[in-house]
């Protein structure tokens, strides 16, 4: 499957990041030397993304807007070479299902990537053109095994037919069911490959799990219907969402940052060295 457009949702409230996240948004707090959305965008890039679909809260499209704008090195994102940001915002904060269906005029009729900017990758780990290349002509979602606390956080596939070590056709899907009850333990992590069949499918949803859209329950819409398949990636997605998963992610991103790395490594052999 050919994809060219991407969908990242960056309007959720990030209350876990309480109290940064009161002044300053998620999508633009910093990670190493780049704000998290920046990586997301480098990663979509280097998938072949010529488009991208930013939703956000009402006044952080302007914030945005100011970081990409004539900045030095990334003035394909401000809209030249062939690369384009679109600002759409959601006016309330109905869930991250309802997040992805503000997209849907953007995207029309067009197969696409949705990233989530809670979840980065390491360069060199990128998920997205194997989740492309997985489709035939279904959505794909990106999974990993989870601990029991990734399923209280996580969507969680319910499995049906494997058809090769690594993808499987899914019949179902549950929305933060906790160790007791989850189908499985393997949890959708953050990239995704959609047809547009799944905004029909969000746009046919009542609220659930916590009174909101879920796009976990949309998945579980095309998985009961044969539509959608899961692909288990080979590495971990990091986490930027919480305080603890945070630090851990800067710490990742930093010791292997090309420029900055080899200090920072020997900072912290230093470091732990003396404690």
């Amino acid at each position: 499957m050919k994809v060219d457009v991407a969908v990242i949702p960056a309007a959720g409230r990030a209350t876990r990041l309480y109290p940064v996240t009161r002044s300053v948004p998620k999508a633009l707090l910093p990670v190493v030397d780049r704000p998290a959305i920046q990586w997301v965008i480098e990663e979509g890039m280097r998938a072949g993304v010529g488009e991208f679909v930013v939703v956000v809260n009402r006044g952080v499209d302007d914030l945005l807007f100011s970081h990409f704008e004539g900045m030095e090195g990334l003035e394909a994102l401000a809209g030249f070479e062939g690369v384009s940001l679109e600002w759409v915002v959601q006016e309330q904060p109905l869930g991250l299902g309802h997040a992805v269906l503000q997209a849907r005029d953007a995207v029309g009729d067009r197969p696409f990537y949705c990233m989530l900017g809670d979840n980065l990758v390491e360069p060199g780990t990128d998920q997205l053109g194997f989740l492309a290349a997985a489709s035939d002509g279904r959505s794909v979602v990106c999974m990993r095994e989870l601990g029991d606390e990734g399923l209280d956080r996580y969507g969680v596939a319910v499995t049906g037919e494997w058809l090769n070590d690594r993808l499987v056709e899914l019949a179902g899907a549950v929305e933060k069911p906790g160790a007791e009850r989850a189908p499985s333990r393997l949890g959708f992590v953050g990239r995704y490959v959609f047809t547009p069949e799944v905004f029909d499918r969000l746009a046919g949803l009542e609220p659930g799990y916590g009174g909101e859209i879920q796009l976990t329950d949309a998945i579980g819409g095309l998985a009961e219907s044969g539509r959608c398949l899961g692909f288990v990636a080979d590495t971990d997605l990091l986490d930027v969402g919480t305080p603890a998963t945070y630090l851990e992610a800067v710490t990742t991103l930093g010791l292997g940052h090309q420029q900055i790395g080899a200090g920072y490594r020997s900072f912290l052999t230093g470091l732990l060295g003396a404690s």
